[in-house]
């Protein structure tokens, strides 16, 4: 008489999810029923530089049914040996599957559709996000059977944590052979947050059995994003859209609603008159819209993202919404009787002050503080520690966000504008020579991100292929003007330190970056070490 083989489940869980509770759940509820059942863990590193995998192992019999023999369990998970594994990360559950883990003729795969990004994506300087539908296809075609559900949607509207929701996926993929009850009663037996707990193991479980029935929907569709606006405008935005073709409506609907909450109707205004100077010059030189209309649609991304540039009353307004403050209270899972004190922290420097004031007492303002860095002191910045969840504090924030009206009397608001007005100008340029030399131009709108050096930096970068790969450099057409345009670009985002980006311009003809004095400050030794002589 030969013994079962036992079921095998990996179930791999971020920091911070309650893994640990989780596999305790599943040891209470196979002994309850009197299997065998073993489980161990691996910590990851941190909260997202690895995840903690759980491997359990349970026997399919009980202990009854064995005639006093004992199962023999592994410590450790045997690549391809897994009947399931369920994971909370999407990326993570890839990793496992990059490791061998599954096999395409045994294991089923549960997994969360949810994605926190790792270090290494956040780094990019681009989109260096991994393609969640190139993760989904994958998990499908390592497994024998699939299912791909947002995890991380049902325990928030669950008011619960992850464990929960993975407990309830566990006991709906029929892996160990438990009616629903004897799940439920473990959890009820735990003692803590019983009824959290439970919406959150029944949401994933019902979800779950939907997908395995084929009653939901395709877990990869996309969905629509809703397009509204913070305030009513002036005229109806079906009207205005009706200027352009369909192809491009989306994205000119939520670029318009961004800009519009950001500053006022008319700077939204202003956001569809740019865009239809592009499309002017776009059907100019595209009539059959071959191009599917592209730069519009890239023009109008990368524009609302430039036009609704972070300043100190942006940041101020964001800080003071309501929706942000019932947001943090959700994650510190803060109760109605619980009293929350939250704290903002800020440090404004010239820069920041200075862009709210006219060019006269901008520029007197910044000659100050260069004085300052040029007797060695360090830039001026004012910190801040703000206690938003006070009156005051509060007011200070809203009085801060009330300074729209300042905004576009300010430098930065002409500077910015300014540097708008000559990549606009290049790219329609470009798109009546040539769709590609359009559509590239337009892209490059993505080098300006971030805040601070950053910022300054993506624009000085963009305005240096504007001004030079898209009019000076000399190219046998404009197909591969358009090439050179998208090299730099690329390695633009490459490269933070700028030498990818100097070396492809020389590449084509067009001289490098200039180079930028830097400060160098000098630190007085203290009196009795050794002292070098500045020179």
């Amino acid at each position: 008489m030969t013994m079962a083989a036992t079921t095998n489940i990996l179930i791999c869980a971020l920091g911070g999810e309650g893994g640990g509770v989780l596999a305790e759940w599943l040891v209470d509820t196979a002994r309850a029923h009197g299997h065998s059942v073993q489980s161990t863990s691996i910590p990851g590193v941190a909260q997202r530089t690895g995840a903690t995998t759980y491997y359990i192992e349970v026997h399919p019999q009980p202990d009854a049914a064995l005639a006093g023999r004992r199962p023999v369990f592994s410590l450790s998970p045997v690549p391809g040996e897994l009947d399931l594994i369920v994971s909370s990360e999407l990326l993570e559950t890839v990793r496992q599957l990059g490791n061998g883990m599954a096999r395409a003729a045994r294991t089923h795969v549960i997994s969360s559709r949810s994605r926190t990004l790792t270090t290494a994506e956040k780094m990019q300087l681009g989109d260096g996000r991994a393609s969640t539908a190139t993760l989904m296809q994958v998990v499908r075609d390592h497994s024998r059977e699939a299912q791909l559900l947002d995890m991380a949607e049902l325990a928030q509207r669950s008011a619960t944590l992850m464990s929960a929701v993975l407990f309830g996926a566990v006991a709906a993929s029929g892996a160990l052979p438990f009616e629903r009850e004897a799940y439920r009663r473990t959890i009820r037996d735990a003692g803590t947050g019983v009824e959290a707990s439970l919406r959150g193991f029944d949401a994933a479980y019902d979800a779950v059995i939907a997908l395995r029935a084929g009653r939901a929907a395709p877990q990869d569709a996309p969905t629509a994003p809703a397009v509204a606006s913070a305030r009513p405008s002036a005229a109806p935005l079906s009207a205005m859209l009706a200027a352009f073709p369909p192809a491009t409506h989306e994205l000119i609907a939520l670029g318009h609603a961004r800009v519009l909450e950001y500053q006022d109707d008319a700077y939204a205004r202003l956001y569809l008159e740019r865009l239809q100077r592009v499309l002017a010059a776009e059907r100019a030189g595209d009539p059959p819209a071959s191009n599917g209309h592209a730069t519009t649609r890239e023009t109008a991304r990368h524009l609302a993202l430039w036009m609704a540039y972070d300043d100190i009353v942006r940041v101020a307004e964001l800080k003071c919404r309501g929706a942000r403050v019932a947001r943090v209270r959700d994650e510190v899972k803060a109760g109605d009787a619980d009293l929350v004190r939250l704290f903002d922290h800020f440090k404004p420097g010239v820069p920041e002050f200075a862009a709210l004031l006219p060019r006269a007492l901008a520029d007197r303002l910044i000659r100050w503080d260069r004085r300052r860095v040029a007797q060695g002191r360090a830039p001026f910045a004012l910190a801040l520690k703000v206690p938003t969840h006070t009156l005051s504090g509060w007011l200070m924030l809203r009085s801060l966000a009330a300074l729209k009206g300042l905004r576009v009397r300010g430098t930065r608001h002409a500077a910015e504008q300014s540097m708008i007005e000559r990549w606009l100008v290049a790219v329609e340029f470009g798109a009546r020579e040539h769709p590609a030399l359009g559509r590239e131009l337009a892209e490059c709108g993505r080098l300006i991100k971030g805040y601070g050096a950053t910022n300054d930096r993506g624009k000085e970068n963009l305005l240096h292929v504007v001004d030079h790969l898209a009019r000076v450099a000399r190219f046998d057409d404009a197909a591969q003007r358009a090439g050179a345009i998208a090299a730099a670009r690329q390695a633009a985002l490459a490269d933070d330190a700028g030498k990818a980006l100097d070396q492809t311009l020389t590449r084509f003809g067009a001289p490098p970056r200039a180079v930028k004095e830097q400060p160098v400050r000098w630190v007085r030794q203290r009196p009795g070490g050794l002292r070098r002589d500045a020179g």
